[in-house]
């Protein structure tokens, strides 16, 4: 380990190591994730086994959405504040814990508190990972990091099903899909352990240094050193954020009453008087939720809208894969999870190759990126139709999967890079939570949407027309998302930016 990977930490003897760090911060992302995606081949056995009903399925899915969608702005605020390492601790334990009350709910209600829990522990410590890179890294080094975080990203999204349609298939279906939360718990403690000994908590050893000073001092009858500014988290904001946020996401993560929509404008209301909230509180003098100067910087305007639009389309493309494979053709959990393996391995490839090409050409690769999964998507389209009329394996269908993995460890790898460059390690954290946040409402938007279109085909017209229609339906929003990643490369190059 060479001096440039050492950190060194006021008070502390001992070396933190940069790469200890990441490794630690890794394992949790995927967690996270692969808790999002495991649970589609999942759903039938969890049906069965606890007796769920729909509306039961459908809480599973949702609760998890939304309290991870409402938590990753406010923790990112305060991991800024408070300190990243002791945040990211909690989370991960809640994580753990709930995990564990997943894999033993004997009700589908426990089932859906635990789904609760789960979302806000993995709220608390997502971005503070986005948060430390930009701490702990910088330059190259950062884009190493990114790369193995976009890699994570793409092989958790891709594995989870895997694992859990393996669990299902080996334990049975009684209890496979509790195995599939299980093993989160050891993995979990694991994580926990290794983040009390690797990660530095500079801040938050300063702060507790701090306290003990001043507890000392008034114990000796001493005059007590003067406070430090009062730690402004701006409650008001935090309030109209997650009001917000809660509102959009609602509609397209619960299905009810056609009224819940009326949500939505209410949101995007609420969303407009958090922006005047928040300019009028920082104009006083105080520090908002949301500094609303992260707009300004356009690499992370652009990314931010990038990967929100992005995410609308590309979380469905194997949300719809579990569904025409379970439901259209008749395939196990096992195999539906099988099929979407070579996609993990091509994601891992393209995620390590596109980082030590980032600051290079960045923003060509996350255009080209993005295009290879429309093309990836509209041959799957073509291999369905084999596969439904003309009798072809359906593991001919990994192919352009396989394809898809190509773009989407491209695209998180590159866009995860560059939409964060010019933040200032700062609000690394709070500005890693705007973007998730915009991915997690970009993912509840897609999922409700596609799913719609899906099932609306399959029960007049048949799983191939269900899966034609999805994948058209991703396809054209992946091209939104295209045109947004060109107008991005056009405007870094008005600014002299060559990547």
């Amino acid at each position: 380990m060479t001096d440039r990977n050492v950190i060194r930490v006021e008070g502390v003897d001992r070396p933190f190591h940069r790469y200890k760090i990441l490794l630690v911060l890794m394992v949790p992302i995927s967690m996270a994730l692969m808790a999002i995606s495991s649970i589609n081949v999942a759903l039938p056995t969890i049906e069965s086994g606890l007796g769920a009903t729909a509306s039961d399925l459908q809480w599973v899915l949702s609760g998890y959405a939304l309290t991870f969608g409402i938590t990753l702005i406010p923790a990112g605020r305060i991991g800024d504040s408070l300190g990243r390492g002791a945040l990211f601790t909690l989370g991960l334990a809640v994580f753990t814990v709930a995990s564990l009350g997943c894999g033993l709910a004997p009700t589908p209600e426990l089932l859906n508190i635990s789904r609760f829990a789960q979302g806000f522990g993995a709220g608390l410590y997502n971005p503070q990972v986005m948060g430390m890179i930009q701490q702990f890294f910088s330059g190259r080094g950062r884009a190493k990091a990114f790369s193995l975080l976009g890699m994570v990203v793409s092989v958790s999204v891709a594995i989870g099903p895997i694992l859990a349609g393996t669990m299902i298939g080996w334990i049975g279906p009684e209890n496979g899909w509790r195995a599939s939360f299980l093993i989160n718990v050891p993995i979990g403690l694991a994580g926990v352990v290794l983040a009390l000994v690797w990660l530095p908590f500079g801040r938050e050893r300063r702060r507790w240094n701090r306290s003990r000073q001043i507890r000392a001092a008034r114990a000796r009858g001493e005059a007590v050193p003067p406070q430090r500014q009062h730690l402004d988290l701006d409650p008001l904001g935090l309030v109209l954020m997650a009001a917000a946020v809660l509102c959009v996401m609602f509609p397209f993560t619960a299905h009810g009453s056609p009224w819940l929509w009326a949500l939505v404008p209410a949101g995007l209301a609420l969303l407009a008087v958090w922006v005047a909230w928040e300019r009028r509180y920082r104009a006083a003098g105080h520090q908002p939720l949301v500094d609303l100067a992260l707009f300004s910087y356009p690499s992370f305007t652009y990314g931010t809208a990038v990967s929100g639009t992005f995410f609308v389309g590309s979380t469905s493309i194997f949300v719809i894969a579990a569904l025409f494979v379970q439901q259209g053709l008749g395939v196990s959990a096992f195999e539906a999870g099988l099929i979407t393996l070579p996609n993990a391995i091509v994601s891992a490839f393209a995620a390590m190759r596109a980082g030590r090409h980032v600051m290079d050409r960045g923003r060509i690769i996350v255009v080209g990126a993005i295009a290879t999964i429309v093309l990836a998507c509209l041959a799957a389209i073509g291999v369905a139709w084999l596969v439904v009329e003309h009798g072809i394996s359906f593991w001919w269908l990994a192919v352009p999967w396989a394809v898809c993995g190509l773009g989407q460890g491209s695209l998180g790898s590159a866009n995860q890079t560059l939409t964060l460059e010019d933040v200032p390690t700062a609000v690394g954290g709070t500005a890693g939570g705007v973007m998730s946040t915009a991915q997690r409402m970009g993912t509840a938007i897609g999922n409700a949407l596609i799913t719609s279109v899906f099932f609306a085909a399959f029960a007049t017209t048949g799983a191939f027309a269900a899966f034609r229609n999805s994948y058209l339906v991703i396809s054209a929003v992946l091209v939104l998302a295209t045109s947004l990643a060109i107008g991005d490369l056009r405007a870094a190059r008005r600014r002299g930016v060559d990547h």
